[in-house]
Order: C-alpha cells, then sequence, then structure tokens
C-alpha cells in the first residue's frame, strides 16, 4: 500500500488488536507457539514442555487467563503440577517476552508481536470490560509524555504497563445494535 493509498477495511482488519477469537484455529496457535519457541531459542533459554503448555493454554484465548485457571484447564488434560510450577513458567515466559500481565486481573495473556528483535516500544493494554479480550497497541508516545512531565515534577518514574478498560470493537458493535 503506498503512503497516498487509504487503509481498507482489510487491511484495518490485519491490523486490530483485537483478532477475531472466532478465527483462532490450530495452525494459528501452532504459529504461535514456534514463534515463542524462537524467541527462547533466540535468548539461549529452554522452552520446556511446562512452559509450551502453559503458553498454549494462554495463546488459546484471546482474554486474559489466572494462573489458577491455567491449572485447571492443564488438569483437565491430564497434567498435573503444583500452582509453583505453573508461576515459574508464567515467570519464564513474562521474562522472555512472550506473555503480558494484565495488573488490574493478575492474570496473563498472549503477546501477539510478531517480531520480538524491535527494542525500546512499550505498549498499552487494551482490555475488554465485557468478553475479556486483550489487545495492545503501541503507546511509545504516551509513556513519552509521562516521562517528560515525570521530568518536569523532578518525579522518577516506575512505570510497568498502561492498562485501558472499555469496550473491544466486538462488543461495541453488538452494545451498538441493541
Amino acid at each position: 500500500m503506498s503512503e497516498t493509498q487509504a487503509p481498507t477495511k482489510s487491511d484495518a482488519n490485519q491490523r486490530s488488536p483485537f483478532p477475531n477469537p472466532d478465527q483462532q484455529t490450530a495452525k494459528k496457535l501452532a504459529q504461535t507457539v514456534e514463534r515463542a519457541a524462537k524467541v527462547f531459542a533466540d535468548k539461549s533459554l529452554r522452552f520446556t514442555k511446562l512452559r509450551q503448555q502453559v503458553f498454549e493454554e494462554i495463546a488459546a484465548t484471546h482474554a486474559s487467563i489466572g494462573a489458577y485457571e491455567i491449572l485447571a484447564r492443564l488438569g483437565d488434560k491430564g497434567t498435573r503440577v503444583a500452582p509453583i510450577s505453573i508461576y515459574r513458567a508464567i515467570d519464564a515466559l513474562l521474562d522472555a517476552g512472550v506473555i503480558h500481565r494484565l495488573e488490574s486481573k493478575n492474570a496473563f495473556f498472549a503477546c501477539r508481536r510478531t517480531d520480538h528483535t524491535v527494542k525500546g516500544r512499550r505498549p498499552i493494554f487494551l482490555s475488554c470490560e465485557k468478553c475479556g479480550a486483550v489487545g495492545e497497541v503501541d503507546g511509545q508516545h504516551i509513556f513519552d509524555l509521562i516521562g517528560e512531565a515525570a521530568k518536569e515534577a523532578k518525579f522518577t518514574p516506575r512505570i510497568k504497563f498502561v492498562e485501558v478498560q472499555g469496550l473491544c470493537p466486538r462488543c461495541t458493535a453488538a452494545a451498538e445494535k441493541a
């Protein structure tokens, strides 16, 4: 697409921070797991079977998911592990950058960036209050403004995240139809 062309509806759909959960397929999940495995390999980290299983449970949903829900889902599939093992796997996935923590819910969701080599860009997390879907968008400009305001106030920030709660496009459309 050239710089003068307006984005088409299909272009907008491809860039949506809220992918359609109805389009999640085994193939897409497998590709997501492959990307995570590559991130681990690139960082010389071990993508153990448990880390992969935990990541698959997180990536299989477009919403955030808590550690005990992951534990229950794995238990339903015959994998019995202690909660501490789930938390250790989650910590490794967070450290690798393939998942994020939604602080307001103490829950986790898969990073949807396909290029983990880009450094220094900070996302804003968008969380749907109705369906629980979570998206991430580039928020570096917001963090820059916060940094400038803090500097002017001679304040040293320790910002880790910005979360915005509201309605995702699907829930907004459904509410408008109602």
